[in-house]
């Protein structure tokens, strides 16, 4: 017979590098229904040579790659442990760690979040799930996004939920299935200009907004293949690194006028991603905070209620989702959809670590 309440770490790290996310969560299931509460959080911001390193590995041999994922795995242990102790989460029934993306192919069967091997359930002194997408890759599937079945069972009451991190990926229902796939870059471009003018971002998107659009290099932007692919599909800092940037690269441009267009053609794509243009959207991600973006996705979609959480949920939507997939996982129930990720079925995903 399985619990009806669960208290939960979620872990979560993303690709736009902001740090460790941190959540202390409470689950609790009635009749199928289930609901949270977010308590004590904390992103952890990653250091200068942490920030150097998970930038670079996707570049590295597979003896570097293996030697960073047994670092990162001790490192991603020792603060969830510090998290634990420094907040007295003596009661915790699993820790649930999605790990950090380094290499994304699915195409090729091939993804990889460092962290997740055995020994960071050692560290902590507790059980916990991780290591999420793997399996889903091995069933055909592109192994993302892994959120859409938490959007399903926490948040039914919106039409769409967007998350506007390193990428844009977007969830919803349609003809009694869950929807999901990424649609765009997002902060992996953006905090790439930031970073080149000495800045961790561009706060609420001011230096974007005193730019102006590139008509030329929009509509390069707009036709690029991956736009015209149908779902299920997915993005790495692959697509960033080899298509994206080089493309921008080959305007001779201001910063402000790269950011400007870039997020213009974030603001089209998400437009032109959704199969209705009128609801009630959630919004979350760290680009939630991008002032400028808001406004030119409510230019392309004036129909659309653009709803932002509570700061918690907002910040720390994914540590959330990632927690319930864990406890979905010791209930042996449903994770990951291939309605979603276009997988041989419907599974039960992640590795449990004792």
């Amino acid at each position: 017979m399985f619990k009806d309440s669960y208290q939960v770490v979620g872990v979560m790290s993303g690709t736009s590098l902001d740090g460790i996310d941190l959540a202390h969560l409470y689950f609790t299931v009635e009749n199928r229904k289930w609901n949270y509460e977010i308590a004590t959080c904390q992103t952890i911001p990653y250091s200068l040579e942490w920030l150097n390193k998970l930038k670079n590995a996707v570049n590295f041999s597979e003896k570097e790659l293996e030697k960073v994922n047994q670092d990162y795995t001790s490192y991603l242990g020792k603060t969830i442990k510090q998290f634990i102790e420094s907040n007295g989460l003596n009661e915790i029934d699993v820790v649930c760690s999605h790990g950090h993306t380094i290499l994304h192919q699915p195409q090729n069967g091939i993804t990889l979040q460092i962290g997740n091997l055995p020994k960071i359930a050692e560290i902590i002194h507790k059980k916990v799930v991780c290591d999420f997408r793997v399996q889903d890759v091995e069933l055909g599937g592109q192994g993302a996004p892994l959120v859409p079945i938490g959007d399903r069972l926490l948040f039914s009451e919106y039409d769409f939920c967007l998350n506007l991190g390193g990428f844009s990926n977007i969830s919803f229902e349609e003809n009694g299935k869950r929807i999901a796939f990424d649609i765009s870059p997002v902060n992996t471009v953006l905090n790439f200009y930031a970073n080149q003018i000495q800045l961790d971002y561009d706060d609420k998107g001011e230096i974007a907004r005193s730019g102006k659009v590139n008509s030329a290099l929009l509509t390069e932007l707009n036709n690029l293949d991956f736009y015209q692919k149908k779902y299920p599909k997915s993005l790495g800092i692959e697509f960033v690194n080899a298509t994206i940037l080089p493309l921008i690269e080959n305007y001779s441009i201001s910063i402000e006028d790269k950011l400007h267009t870039f997020v213009e053609h974030i603001a089209m794509q998400i437009a032109s991603a959704l199969p209705k243009k009128e609801g009630k959207i959630l919004i979350t991600g760290g680009g939630a905070y991008h002032i400028f973006l808001l406004e030119r996705m409510q230019n392309h979609l004036s129909k659309m209620h653009l709803i932002i959480p509570n700061t918690k949920t907002l910040e720390f939507k994914e540590a959330l989702i990632f927690g319930l997939l864990g406890v979905l996982k010791l209930r042996n129930e449903v994770n990951v959809l291939c309605s979603v990720t276009g997988a041989k079925r419907d599974h039960s995903s992640g590795k449990i670590f004792s």
